[in-house]
């Protein structure tokens, strides 16, 4: 499966952490981040991610592309808490195309933990009949 995974500054070391706990499921698949979130959890964590620009520099944007495309089956996007912060336009635009696409998302730790242990039972399986990416769907590709 393809997973996504958004941290802003102050959540990076939550997904380090996330990724470092439940990197024996992770690693099964291939994993996207932006530059900074990427790196970060990569050097943390010893798994390997395809990273795109920094979120502030299109990144975030280049993710929502392929969300858009319904090429990620599952993100990971850790955003922050503060009280006074006010939810973005592109953090509006990523849940948004989530729903659209039914592309499962989890914002904490609670709702990540159960959904890496749905990933890891098959619960999730579903989504290699939708992502056009898919090994499911290269075999298709390849018929033509």
């Amino acid at each position: 499966m393809d997973i996504a995974l958004i941290a802003e500054d102050n959540k990076k070391e939550l997904m380090a952490q996330f990724c470092i706990a439940y990197a024996g499921i992770l690693k099964e698949h291939r994993l996207f981040a932006t530059l900074s979130t990427g790196s970060y959890v990569s050097e943390a964590s010893g798994l390997e991610i395809e990273t795109f620009l920094t979120g502030s520099m299109g990144g975030i944007e280049q993710i929502a592309s392929k969300l858009s495309y319904n090429e990620i089956d599952l993100l990971f996007y850790f955003r922050g808490t503060d009280a006074y912060r006010e939810e973005s336009e592109t953090e509006r635009g990523l849940i948004r195309l989530c729903d659209v696409h039914n592309i499962p998302l989890a914002t904490n730790i609670a709702t990540a933990e159960a959904l890496v242990m749905a990933l890891e039972s098959g619960s999730l399986n579903w989504r290699e009949y939708i992502n056009p990416l898919s090994k499911h769907n290269a075999k298709k590709r390849t018929q033509f």
